[in-house]
């Protein structure tokens, strides 16, 4: 096929015309001169057996000799399976990638499709799943032991060995508890990649196996009645504020999580149904949780001093917050119980014990602990069936610590129906 047939002197002379007109320079390379006196390169080829056209520049901007180099290196590419439109169009892209991700770190955001713009994509998009000091800790943890070693990574390009050089100092420190939390939330955040075509696969998975496993610490409590009978008296002496007496006398009455106690809201609250119907974040449900005499009037004793906010345990310092998490557990070490004893905590292994020793049905123990079924409609179902039964319970079991704070030679019973 003939080339190069075009001379510069014919283009500088080539006059417009009402149409386009066509100045070839042969296999493919041709100037079109435009009706308003323009003159543009293109260049003809055959990808895959489709007709396509490329531009490769604007005359005088783009010489004779440029426009064949550059139709030469379209033509090199196709020969190698390439086409040359579409690494144009990728080139171009790269490049406005580019001047974004300048943009965004002038502006102290992440790289778009790195793995810390995934990450806080991820991060969002739970959000709504966790209570917000939940949050707050996931973010804290993600910034502060991921970003710095993958951050401005593509999360394309993110080895296995990548991760693991993240979490191999927390194993080093034997931190493990962080080490798996922050390997699962780096397995979820590339799984959100994976779903949202943003990576192809996973690769914290492999890593799972290079952390050792941690062993369980199961947080300190009395379990002999005997000495649950002690403890319970001395928290009945207990010489704090009103407020941290109030709740720690409810704690073993109530026997749910330290942190839902301490952010008891009033709203929550129904004396007259006596019942707390509270938010459980860690499971995600809504629990009830029925009051017996003695939790409803511990209640209603701190009703004229609180009542008037949003929660009933606030805290001292009157900055529209509960009541701190480590109070509980500050109240018990100035009564003798350090951790290694008896942990706030603890209260719900004291009821666990005891009430599966005395006979009551274990699903309606679970129940009240708030471990709720994964099955929604189970969930709901015993929800139903257990109610009664934990009304009963929670009355007993506030009837049976009376009697061992006062004393009583309390021996543990069958549950009669």
């Amino acid at each position: 096929m003939a080339k190069h047939i075009l001379k510069d002197v014919s283009i500088r002379t080539a006059k417009p015309e009402l149409k386009d007109k066509r100045l070839n320079d042969g296999d493919g390379l041709y100037l079109l001169v435009k009706p308003n006196g323009s003159k543009w390169w293109r260049f003809d080829y055959s990808f895959e057996d489709k007709r396509k056209t490329l531009s490769v520049g604007v005359y005088p901007a783009v010489s004779l000799a440029d426009a064949r180099d550059r139709a030469a290196k379209a033509r090199s590419a196709v020969a190698a399976g390439c086409d040359p439109s579409d690494e144009r169009k990728e080139a171009r892209a790269a490049k406005q990638l580019a001047r974004l991700n300048e943009e965004r770190q002038i502006e102290g955001l992440p790289i778009i499709d790195s793995f810390a713009d995934v990450a806080r994509q991820w991060l969002s998009s739970i959000e709504h799943l966790t209570s917000d000091v939940t949050h707050a800790k996931k973010v804290s943890r993600i910034e502060r032991l991921a970003f710095p070693v993958l951050g401005d990574k593509p999360i394309k390009e993110v080895k296995s060995s990548d991760v693991f050089s993240v979490l191999k100092p927390l194993i080093e420190r034997s931190q493990l508890e962080t080490t798996h939390r922050l390997h699962a939330e780096i397995v979820a955040i590339f799984d959100y990649a994976i779903s949202h075509q943003m990576a192809e696969f996973n690769p914290a998975q492999p890593v799972a196996r290079q952390i050792p496993a941690q062993k369980v610490k199961h947080r300190a409590a009395i379990i002999d009645p005997k000495r649950v009978a002690q403890l319970l008296r001395d928290i009945a002496n207990y010489q704090g504020t009103f407020v941290v007496q109030c709740a720690l006398k409810l704690s073993p009455y109530l026997f749910q999580r330290p942190g839902e106690i301490r952010q008891m809201l009033w709203n929550d609250v129904d004396l007259v149904a006596k019942e707390w119907r509270p938010y459980i974040s860690k499971t995600d449900f809504h629990h009830i949780v029925p009051l017996s005499l003695q939790a409803v009037s511990i209640l209603e004793s701190i009703r004229p001093l609180t009542g008037a906010g949003e929660y009933v345990f606030p805290s001292s310092r009157n900055d529209g917050r509960p009541m701190s998490d480590n109070t509980i557990r500050t109240a018990l070490i100035s009564l003798g119980y350090d951790s290694s004893v008896q942990t706030a905590h603890g209260f719900r292994t004291i009821a666990s014990t005891l009430l599966n020793e005395q006979g009551w049905s274990p699903d309606a123990i679970e129940r009240q602990l708030a471990h709720s079924p994964r099955d929604r409609v189970r969930d709901a179902y015993n929800r139903a069936q257990y109610l009664d039964e934990r009304r009963r319970m929670m009355q007993s079991w506030a009837d049976y610590l009376d009697g061992l704070r006062a004393g009583a030679d309390v021996i543990p019973f069958r549950k009669v129906v």
